[in-house]
This record gives C-alpha cells, sequence and structure tokens, in this order.
C-alpha cells in the first residue's frame, strides 16, 4: 500500500493584479447580494403559500358549518 500523506497542502494566492480592497470584493458583494435576493424571495412565496393555505382551510371551515 502506499503510503497517504499527512497533511494536505493548500496554496493561497493573492489577486494577479494589485487592486484595492473595495474592488477585490465587489464581485463577491454582487454575488451575495443576489443569493440573499433569492433567500429572501423563496421565504416571501413560502409565507404567502401559508397565508393561502390557512385561508383555503378557514374557508373550508366556514362552508361547512357548524355540526350538530
Amino acid at each position: 500500500m502506499a503510503r497517504k500523506p499527512d497533511r494536505i497542502r493548500i496554496e493561497v494566492f493573492g489577486p494577479a493584479e494589485a487592486e484595492t480592497a473595495e474592488d477585490a470584493f465587489r464581485p463577491s458583494n454582487d454575488t451575495i447580494r443576489s443569493l440573499a435576493r433569492l433567500i429572501g424571495r423563496q421565504m416571501a412565496r413560502e409565507q404567502f403559500e401559508r397565508a393561502s393555505a390557512l385561508e383555503r382551510k378557514q374557508a373550508r371551515q366556514n362552508r361547512s358549518g357548524p355540526m350538530r
């Protein structure tokens, strides 16, 4: 059996060209905003579905009336 290395080597590379900190993080900020927008839309969709389901349930209960 071949011996497995004990450690994994990870090389970190800096930016290819000199950038300001703001320019270096701008793509990630755009990505984060896009992801946050998608998450917000999903949360709103789920909230709307819950509210719609509750309305449908209440409408069914009102139609059936009291059972005696």
